[in-house]
């Protein structure tokens, strides 16, 4: 496993990549010149060495709710690979998303957590935005991470 400080030299090496120093020590490294919303390449780098690295271009499978994969036991290859695809992925307009995401309309609208608690998914431009009630909550850039999340805190749709 690398140290903190070799994943850092790893990270700095990436010039397009601006450091921001957050709590705990933490580290996070933004892509500013993104073409999406997503800014933030390389999340919460800790000195145990523990960190993550967005991966909107994997399979969902592979990625948390945010879409980050955790970078902890990554080699120096695994690491310098899986930035520079996040860095190309953040880089460049996804189209068949948009087209993807047109299928899944059907998720919009009110959800419920045991009959009493109630969120609302809505797509809103390229995001998926999930509100109580007009309070912001939580937003996502795939349907199908709206869903997972509000699945995962035990909501359903409601008829």
């Amino acid at each position: 496993m690398l140290t903190f400080e070799e994943k850092l030299s790893i990270i700095e090496s990436f010039p397009e990549l601006e450091r921001k120093d957050v709590s705990l020590g933490r580290v996070n490294f933004h892509y500013e010149e993104s073409v999406h919303e997503k800014k933030i390449v390389v999340q919460h780098l800790h000195p145990n060495g523990n960190g993550f690295v967005y991966g909107g271009h994997l399979p969902k499978t592979a990625i948390d709710r945010k879409g980050y994969v955790n970078i902890r036991d990554y080699s120096e290859s695994e690491l310098r690979d899986i930035i520079k695809k996040s860095i190309g992925y953040l880089s460049e307009l996804h189209e068949e998303k948009e087209e993807e995401e047109d299928t899944y309309n059907d998720l919009e609208g009110v959800w419920t957590k045991r009959g009493q608690e109630e969120l609302s998914l809505v797509k809103e431009d390229l995001l998926w935005n999930i509100y109580s009630g007009s309070n912001l909550e939580d937003c996502f850039e795939s349907p199908i991470e709206a869903e997972r999340y509000l699945k995962e805190e035990g909501f359903s749709k409601k008829d």
